[in-house]
Order: structure tokens, then sequence, then C-alpha cells
């Protein structure tokens, strides 16, 4: 049970875990259903995939996408969501550029 100050409302973006948890079921929500949630230490971290790992710390989430380190306000774990699935969910080109299903 996370304690909670009197007169001041609980908000879970403040709470790493709590953010990461509402990332994790808006991910799930866009079809990313094997991840992995490990907590600690002030922060909490998502494996989402082989690919991405997604930490969250100092009120954001921060994850690498193509050699760049990206941030999202953890109060928007949805925000987060569809900015990871817009990157990672993307088609696939072939070597003519014309885009395929991807394949799983």
């Amino acid at each position: 049970m996370l304690a909670v100050r009197t007169g001041r409302p609980y908000l879970p973006w403040r709470d790493p875990c709590e953010a990461t948890r509402l990332l994790r079921y808006a991910l799930h929500r866009q079809g990313f259903t094997h991840t992995y949630q490990s907590n600690g230490n002030g922060m909490s971290v998502l494996s989402v995939s082989a690919d991405l790992t997604v930490w969250c710390k100092h009120g954001s989430f921060v994850w690498n996408e193509d050699g760049h380190e990206m941030t999202h306000p953890s109060d928007d774990p949805v925000g987060a969501a569809r900015l990871i699935e817009r990157h990672y969910r993307a088609p696939l080109e072939e070597d003519d550029g014309a885009p395929v299903t991807p394949r799983d």
C-alpha cells in the first residue's frame, strides 16, 4: 500500500511503478501483449520487445528509437503508447520501397 499524504491527491504518474503499469495496459490495447515490468530504486522498467525497453524515471518515460533517446511525460501513458506503436508497428518496406505487411 502506498503512503498518501493527507490533503494531497494521489497522482499515479508520480509513482514510476503505477505509471509504467498504465503504459503497459495502454500498450496491451495496441497489441503489445508480451511485456515484462520490473520496479525498484525510484524507477520502473518495461521490456516490450527484444528491441524496446522503456524506463520510467523522474516523471518521464524514456526509450531508445534508432539511436536517439525519446522521452514522454509519464502523466500521459496513452500518448506514449501511441508514439511507441507508430514507430514499432510501422510497415516494413521491400527493396523497391513498397510497403509490405509485417510478418510475425
